[in-house]
């Protein structure tokens, strides 16, 4: 099946490329306003993007010789204004669909069903249009998005936490549970393996993020220091060598402001020998996790960490950033208990965690 995206300023236009292109037996899978140019951000222009596919094997109909009046998605209204709504454009559509979908060999409700189950999973486009094309009528979706996603296995690599390096830096955006994940994770390290570790905070923003690092350092009976600057960074380093593991706990901040990042690295020497984690939600967004993602570009990140994932059924997104990005994941907390709810977990766990959602059809 060829899955293709269109895009154009109305869905009269979308639908006119899909039929010149796919041909009137095209199935519409799915379809949404977009916005595109502009300057700088600003200025951008609606528009309407439909994500349409034709099974090649499907015969086109022959030319008619006549000259038969053009179809409704061809007569493009006289004015378009910027008062028109998207609801206006996609009852057009919907219209329109009605001289698209012909197809015989391509069972239209099923191929859509499985647009939206994977869409309801935050799998990236290219992925769903991926695993959209290699279906064919009676194909299992969670079949066909297993066996596509295992063979892109190889290119996530497999993740886990450096013991060999002293230093763990937790980094992300506010509200993931870096705090929590960051007791989690010297809990395991004290009481499972028998290691000597210690906390230091950079989140010196809030006086309650101290106060709940210092009760777990409390807990296990683990020295805790404060780093204001990178001055009292290094001086913590220093104090906490003879440690075998240090976690280094750091302020959450809003992610879309790039003051931030820049303001972290004021304060840890990301340059020393050390493993950088990217802390993350399973309940955010795809797009969300990637702005994230992007603006912690500049620091070196070595794996990641989902939290949360107690409270999401859907594990697309992390899915699709592994993928997108070839990083691996090496732990995933289900709950607030230190130090039970937190796990390894590998690539192809997550694919079977997946598709364990999805149906049999």
């Amino acid at each position: 099946m060829k899955v293709k995206k269109f895009q154009a300023e109305t869905m009269p236009k979308a639908m006119k490329k899909v039929k010149q292109e796919l041909g009137t037996d095209a199935v519409i899978l799915n379809s949404k306003e977009v916005k595109s140019g502009g300057f700088l951000g600003l200025f951008k222009k609606k528009g309407i993007e439909v994500i349409a596919a034709k099974d090649p094997d499907t015969p086109q109909a022959p030319p008619k010789r006549s000259n038969p009046a053009k179809p409704s998605f061809q007569r493009e209204p006289m004015e378009m204004t910027e008062n028109s709504t998207q609801e206006t454009a996609l009852m057009k559509g919907l219209e329109d669909l009605k001289a698209l979908i012909k197809s015989e060999k391509v069972d239209t409700s099923e191929v859509k069903g499985a647009y939206m189950e994977l869409s309801d999973q935050e799998l990236s486009s290219p992925i769903i249009e991926e695993i959209i094309s290699r279906m064919s009528e009676g194909s299992s979706l969670k079949a066909e998005t297993k066996k596509y996603l295992s063979d892109q296995a190889a290119q996530v690599p497999e993740a886990s936490i450096n013991k060999s390096k002293q230093f763990i830096h937790l980094i992300g955006p506010t509200g993931v549970g870096k705090t929590t994940t960051a007791a989690k994770l010297a809990a395991d390290a004290a009481l499972n393996e028998g290691l000597s570790v210690a906390f230091i905070t950079t989140d010196t923003y809030r006086i309650a993020a101290i106060d709940q690092l210092r009760t777990y350092a409390k807990l296990l009976d683990v020295p805790m220091e404060v780093a204001y600057n990178i001055g009292d960074y290094l001086n913590a380093r220093e104090k906490l060598k003879d440690k075998d593991l240090v976690i280094v706990d750091t302020a959450g901040r809003n992610y879309k402001d790039p003051s931030y990042v820049r303001e972290l690295e004021q304060v840890i020497d990301f340059r020393k020998d050390a493993e950088t984690i990217l802390v993350l939600s399973m309940t955010s967004k795809l797009k969300d996790i990637e702005a994230v993602y992007h603006q912690f570009s500049s620091v070196p990140i070595h794996s990641l960490i989902f939290t949360k994932a107690d409270e999401s059924a859907s594990y697309g997104a992390a899915i699709s950033l592994c993928m997108n990005h070839q990083i691996g994941i090496s732990y995933m907390t289900r709950g607030q208990s230190v130090p039970d709810d937190i796990e390894t977990v590998s690539f192809p766990v997550l694919i079977d965690q997946l598709t364990t959602e999805l149906s049999d059809e």
